[in-house]
């Protein structure tokens, strides 16, 4: 069975093929959400008794309003959808009815989704009453796989919702600080940068200081991010636990390539075989994985042997790259890639290749 993470990525592609067509909230539902709920949640969306599209509970004077999906598990409703064409933004005001329908259902999950974007609701601040802070946001834009266990646990085959309800407030403002962070990465803040300057400069505070160091605290913001995934990074291909000098010329085996081959091998596919290494880290000695760049694509390869593929950088056109994963039968899968570090994305097959060589 595929597993939740690849079912994401699958609806994320097809969102992504498909975005500029679907133009109404039905089409929305058709293309993006059911298969979600059919393919990520497991939940049957043609039986009824799992899914009731249209779903009618009357409260007080509103009469005959109706959700767009219930989902039921165990004979009760446990997660009430409503859905939004996948342009419109999503915001409290068109979830109104999720909030009117939470406290009258046996529901303890509400969704509200434009197809992209997913937004996960209970009742942390007052019981029986729909939060006005979501405690998961999934976008498939940019899928945060530290997500996909907390999905699994709605999904119809391992239903947990004391686990999910458990770790909700936890996930809530972990979820919260991520997104200040991020906020903070990309323009940092007055606020975040006053509370570092403070730490760092001396003298007093003039506006002209506030100005001048600003920027300057952003960009040391993303020099430590970025030193931090380069450290780890190293330490996944390290034998030793000592990290390697960053300023060691390439291996013989790297220059043999670009010599034998005569192709110039791009920062990108270095990139890449640099990522692959540490993801077969855990099971195999990254050294014993090499790079053997052709014309059509770069090969990953176990102990270097042409016969022991691990994956395929199809690289070639930078508008569109592409990884080629080696399966069972030695055929191959082609996955689109919006950047070089979505291949974290397929961690698991790239692994179970490598490990077939074992």
């Amino acid at each position: 069975m595929t597993s939740v993470g690849d079912q994401l990525q699958l609806i994320a592609r097809k969102l992504k093929n498909t975005r500029e067509s679907i133009a109404t909230e039905e089409a929305t539902k058709t293309t993006l959400i059911m298969p979600f709920i059919r393919d990520v949640l497991g939940f049957d969306v043609f039986d009824v008794n799992e899914v009731i599209p249209e779903f009618v509970a009357d409260v007080g004077l509103k009469k005959g309003e109706k959700i767009d999906f219930a989902i039921v598990n165990e004979g009760e409703v446990a997660i009430l959808i409503e859905c939004k064409k996948v342009s419109e933004p999503l915001n409290l005001d068109n979830a109104s009815q999720l909030f009117r329908y939470f406290h009258v259902t046996t529901a303890r999950i509400a969704v509200l989704t434009n197809g992209n974007e997913y937004r996960f609701y209970t009742d942390l601040d007052e019981p029986n009453k729909m939060d006005s802070k979501p405690f998961l946001e999934l976008n498939l834009d940019d899928i945060d796989s530290a997500l996909v266990p907390e999905i699994e646990k709605l999904s119809k085959q391992n239903f947990d919702l004391d686990s999910v309800l458990g770790a909700a407030e936890e996930l809530k403002y972990v979820s919260s600080a991520k997104r200040v962070f991020a906020g903070e990465a990309k323009e940092i803040s007055w606020d975040m940068a006053s509370l570092v300057i403070s730490r760092i400069y001396p003298g007093r505070l003039t506006q002209r200081i506030r100005d001048q160091l600003t920027p300057l605290v952003g960009k040391g913001l993303n020099q430590f991010i970025s030193d931090q995934v380069n450290n780890r990074l190293k330490a996944a291909l390290s034998d030793n636990g000592e990290e390697p000098d960053s300023s060691s010329e390439p291996t013989v085996a790297e220059e043999q390539v670009d010599l034998v081959d005569g192709l110039e091998t791009t920062e990108e596919e270095l990139q890449a075989f640099r990522i692959i290494q540490a993801i077969v880290a855990q099971d195999v000695d990254p050294n014993r994985i090499h790079y053997r760049d052709a014309k059509s694509y770069c090969a990953i390869l176990f102990d270097d042997n042409n016969r022991k593929a691990v994956c395929r950088l199809r690289f070639n056109n930078t508008d569109r790259l592409r990884v080629g994963l080696i399966k069972e039968d030695k055929s191959e899968d082609v996955r689109d890639l919006d950047r070089v570090t979505d291949l974290y994305s397929f961690a698991d097959q790239i692994r179970e290749a490598a490990r077939r060589y074992l």
